[in-house]
């Protein structure tokens, strides 16, 4: 079964998986190892500390937050079964694994890398119709959860196949970790590889760009009603916004494009010294992940801080609080006298309105049955 190695994002010539990948010096395996151990410590530290923060304050268990949970678990994953071996080889210079491990390292990675993809576009969804859409305020488990076991689900459906025979795992780049055969050129695995690249990269982009482009549009046009009042969160949600995307497709993006030139591009086009970028790039996302969605999320924040003991509990019981305020907009919904949201009468007009939904009048009322924005 040697016939099956080969390097992929590479020449795709077939060589022995234990031989070192030339190309790639001894020092820079070394480079790749000390960007490696970075990711591993700081992807596995600040996903530890997603989880005994969700372990702790009961507040954060909430649906959406289950969201949120998802990604730090797979990310943790990526991190103890892909980033450990994928250091270990580039200290010592070559795959470790052998081919059994191989096929085992590529499956496993790409099975939790799409879970956390496809949870931050459902997460972006989520943000938007909580916060835009007229949607119940109760708290709904069950298409938690349901989101949730889709991710696994959808993801199996894609990381299944290579291991049947709709394509195959093989070592790739500098031969020090393993992912889908992209230097292929057989009919299946280019089949393959498309489909991949449109249901597992490019439909989760596009949803995270409508989504987080309207939510943006919506806080702008509660701007113009309330100028001074949404300001501030103006500027959180743009900052938000921006900062979400741009790591989302530097993370993924680059190792999308390298591994199509390498199946529709010329042979030795991408060398294995430019795979590792993309490839390191694609593994931050662990470290990324945990500091955008859940450390510069408000209400996760006041509960890092009671953790460090930086900020004591609000409670007046002991049990640590931390609550969030959130706005929710009512985007584009024509008022015409019948039924609007909660069934409830609305006075007549012929143009689009948007309305804030809030107990209070301040524009960012406290709740604890919605996760923040931000």
């Amino acid at each position: 079964m040697n016939h099956s190695w080969t390097y992929n994002l590479s020449f795709g010539a077939p060589t022995d998986p234990v031989e070192p990948r030339a190309g790639l010096s001894r020092n820079g395996h070394t480079v790749v190892a000390v960007f490696l151990g970075f990711i591993l410590f700081f992807g596995f530290l600040n996903n530890l500390i997603v989880l005994i923060l969700f372990c702790k304050f009961k507040t954060l268990r909430n649906p959406v937050n289950m969201l949120l949970l998802n990604i730090s678990i797979s990310d943790m994953l990526v991190c103890i079964s892909g980033t450990t071996l994928s250091f270990a080889s580039n200290i010592h210079g070559k795959w470790i694994g052998g081919e059994h491990g191989c096929r085992w390292y590529g499956f496993v990675n790409s099975c939790f890398g799409i879970v956390s993809l496809i949870s931050l576009a459902v997460l972006s969804y989520e943000r938007y119709s909580t916060l835009t859409l007229c949607n119940k305020r109760s708290a709904d488990y069950q298409k938690a959860l349901l989101a949730v076991g889709g991710s696994w689900i959808y993801s199996l459906v894609w990381t299944v196949p290579p291991l049947i025979g709709w394509s195959s795992y093989g070592v790739e780049g500098a031969g020090t970790s393993c992912s889908v055969r992209w230097s292929s050129e057989s009919a299946k695995s280019t089949s393959y590889i498309i489909c991949l690249f449109i249901f597992c990269l490019v439909i989760p982009v596009m949803v995270m760009v409508y989504c987080y482009g309207r939510l943006l549009y919506a806080v702008k046009q509660v701007g113009k009603i309330h100028k001074n009042a949404a300001r501030k969160r103006e500027y959180r949600v743009l900052f938000m916004v921006i900062t979400t995307v741009i790591c989302y497709l530097l993370c993924w993006i680059p190792y999308g494009v390298i591994a199509l030139l390498a199946t529709f591009g010329k042979p030795g086009v991408v060398t294995p010294v430019a795979s590792i970028i993309p490839s390191i790039l694609a593994k931050s996302s662990t470290v990324c992940n945990p500091i955008i969605y859940i450390l510069m999320n408000k209400q996760f924040y006041k509960c890092f801080r009671q953790l460090f003991h930086c900020q004591p509990p609000s409670s007046s019981d002991g049990e640590p609080t931390c609550h969030s305020k959130v706005t929710v907009i009512q985007l584009n919904q024509r008022m015409d006298g019948r039924n609007v949201c909660n069934n409830e009468p609305r006075p007549e007009t012929d143009s689009k309105m948007i309305s804030l939904l809030h107990p209070e009048p301040s524009l960012e009322p406290v709740s604890k049955a919605v996760p923040p924005m931000s």
